[in-house]
């Protein structure tokens, strides 16, 4: 058994209707003044409305930053850190999706203890103390609520990460009532975004450990077996607790486990031409999942027969081949774009993409299989 270290939120509450008891948690932590940290999509949506209204209700201050972008840009991030400074938050509670929760993250540090952004990207390089922070995820991808990761879009076009244990969250709120108005394509970027966490913790080459294989093997077996039904009934409510579980789990396990070249490559597809983080996944998971499978096989014949009884007594080419199957027909049949030409990329920036991508090193060297820029551009160009 190889040594290895596991750290995850100290605590997760998974329960419809847990939105509108957060007063509870703050109460029972002294606190008085909450900092909410959101996006306009959802204020407009009015998803924000009640459990902004049952805190006051309860006697507490909450003010809310709804400014948050996708890919939070720095600016945003040093604008609502600043405003919960000036709020005298006593507590930060991120509402949202993946960019909600990184940007509430850094707010919940840096309102707590100002330091320059610049300093502390990379592992481990953050200062504390942070303010306490509780994370309610809206939708089933990220894992954000389970990641001490903050990922950042720099002014030059990268996306940079804060990764600090300082980051997990007090509190992961899971509240499938929040997701039930997720439209189609939303819940299929999302939930693929959340099996590609799976699928990479599980076969990263540092940090894979027997913890992180068994979160991200059944957090694959929720995603699988309850995406078609959340993107097909998005009211199914025990459907749609399954995949934020699922995408929990899968956090768990990539926060351990790190991923590898499917993010490196979504990566630039999101700086440089805003594609949603979960659509740029989706577009090259499949050809990046058959460029591994040499080295990789046995793996994906594990998540294979993991996914599908019938594969029990497969062989590990049988196995592995299925198991691709399964991803690209979730890929081929939701309702998102399929080619990179489909949101704005052109056949001249494919060897942009592939440089910028060559420059995500930290994920790379996760990859099963070393990659190189011909490679990364003949991939891209298998999707364009």
């Amino acid at each position: 058994m190889r040594s290895f270290q596991f750290e995850t939120p100290p605590r997760i509450i998974c329960e419809q209707g847990a939105a509108l008891k957060l007063a509870d948690l703050l109460q029972a932590g002294g606190q008085r003044r909450a900092f909410v940290v959101t996006d306009p999509g959802l204020v407009r949506a009015g998803l924000v409305d009640a459990p902004v209204a049952a805190m006051r209700q309860a006697g507490l201050h909450v003010s809310v930053y709804d400014r948050v972008l996708a890919d939070p840009p720095e600016h945003v991030v040093l604008e609502a850190a600043a405003a919960a400074r000036e709020d005298r938050a006593e507590c930060v509670i991120g509402l949202g999706g993946g960019s909600s929760l990184d940007t509430a993250k850094l707010v919940a540090l840096l309102a707590a203890r100002p330091q320059d952004l610049a300093d502390i990207y990379g592992p481990q390089r953050a200062a504390g103390p942070r303010l306490p922070l509780i994370q309610v995820p809206t939708t089933a991808g990220t894992g954000s609520e389970a990641t001490p990761t903050s990922v950042v879009s720099t002014p030059d076009h990268q996306k940079r990460g804060v990764i600090s244990s300082l980051l997990f969250p007090d509190v992961a709120v899971l509240d499938a009532r929040l997701t039930a108005a997720l439209p189609p394509a939303p819940t299929a970027m999302t939930g693929i975004d959340a099996m590609v966490h799976a699928i990479e913790a599980y076969t990263t080459r540092h940090k894979k450990n027997p913890m992180s294989d068994l979160l991200a093997v059944r957090a694959l077996q929720l995603l699988h077996t309850h995406l078609e039904r959340a993107i097909r009934q998005g009211d199914d409510l025990e459907s749609r607790e399954a995949m934020l579980l699922g995408s929990l789990l899968a956090g768990m396990a990539f926060a351990n486990a790190p991923v590898a070249a499917i993010h490196a490559l979504a990566h630039p597809l999101g700086s440089h031409f805003h594609v949603p983080h979960g659509l740029a996944n989706a577009l090259v998971m499949v050809p990046i999942l058959k460029f591994n499978l040499p080295a990789a096989q046995a793996c994906y014949a594990e998540l294979g027969r993991a996914l599908d009884p019938a594969l029990r007594d497969a062989g590990d080419e049988r196995a592995a081949q299925a198991f691709i199957g399964m991803m690209d027909r979730h890929v081929s049949s939701a309702p998102i774009p399929r080619r990179l030409r489909e949101v704005g990329v052109s056949q001249d920036d494919l060897p942009v993409l592939a440089e910028a991508a060559m420059t995500v090193d930290r994920l790379l060297i996760n990859n099963p299989r070393d990659l190189t820029r011909d490679d990364a551009f003949a991939l891209y160009s298998d999707v364009f």
